[in-house]
């Protein structure tokens, strides 16, 4: 008769399935979250078994990571080393940049809206008009946009207009409807729910999950609550509708980050490894990362 905790593990691998199938990961974005939430906050560098290792946890073949590593060195994100037969990869210089305004994000204080208007003034404003839609801007025009959150890095050349309102904030949600397709943001973050209310329920009906699952399960939570909360253009309250999901999800991310911790980190410093030795379980950043969480609780 199996035991408790085989059950618990058997009902694990089939909610991560399920999870994974109805979401699925891509390698390289995947890697990204391994080192946006573990190996960059620890000192930026792990060895590549451990890539594998953990990507094999959630069905990604050693074959797939090993060409999602090389992309990610042609492109820039990661450098490699090796000591003896292992090869370990460090973030360089410009994915850390990109790491660190992901962690504020998904770990930081809510952000202040700033209300922007971006006309872009170069001979081929598209581009750049597709960077601005990917950062949360709305496009008012072929060259015209408007945002609430930070400006991206453009290449192309723009004159920004800072905006403030002055008047009719009851009506910046039909302006926002007009301009946003919320509905979409909406649908993500719904599914969101809808996916991790699962683990959160099994958690509270007494699985216990090993260190290792713990890990996996935090580092396919990150990774979706990433995704969705990259693409939402992140408006003020009072811009949104009153069923907006945005904060319920967050409430649900924070809740299970917390609570896999403990051992997800405890997997990390029994068996990641580095150009030196281990990973450490804690670091200054991590630590500040699970404080922020536990403020905003």
């Amino acid at each position: 008769m199996p035991s408790q905790q085989d059950r618990a593990e058997s009902a694990f691998g089939a909610l991560i399935r399920g999870i994974v199938e109805e979401s699925p990961l891509k390698a390289a974005g995947f890697i990204v979250t391994i080192y946006g939430d573990v190996v960059e906050p620890r000192g930026g560098v792990v060895w590549t078994g451990n890539l594998i290792e953990t990507c094999a946890a959630v069905g990604i073949s050693e074959t797939l990571v090993r060409t999602a590593v090389s992309r990610l060195v042609a492109a820039g994100q990661l450098l490699g080393e090796r000591e003896g037969r292992r090869s370990f990869y460090r973030l360089a210089a410009p994915a850390r940049a990109e790491f660190a305004a992901a962690a504020r994000l998904l770990f930081g204080p809510a952000e202040a809206a700033d209300w922007h208007f971006v006309q872009l003034t170069g001979d081929a404003p598209d581009e750049a008009m597709q960077v601005l839609e990917r950062a949360g801007h709305a496009r008012l025009g072929p060259r015209l946009a408007v945002g609430a959150r930070a400006m991206p890095a453009l290449k192309q050349p723009a004159v920004i207009f800072r905006a403030e309102v002055v008047s009719g904030e009851g009506d910046l949600g039909v302006f926002a409807a007009d301009h946003w397709n919320l509905a979409q943001h909406t649908e993500a973050y719904r599914g969101f729910i809808d996916r991790f209310q699962r683990l959160a329920n099994l958690l509270a009906g007494g699985a216990r999950l090993s260190a290792a699952e713990s890990l996996v399960a935090r580092l396919v939570l990150v990774h979706q609550f990433r995704l969705v909360v990259l693409r939402d253009p992140r408006l003020p309250q009072a811009a949104l509708p009153a069923d907006w999901p945005g904060e319920p999800a967050r409430s649900l991310f924070t809740d299970l980050y917390l609570r896999l911790s403990p051992e997800a980190d405890q997997h990390v410093a029994r068996h990641f490894v580095t150009v030196d030795g281990g990973l450490p379980e804690m670091s200054e950043a991590t630590a500040r990362r699970l404080s922020l969480l536990r403020g905003a609780n």
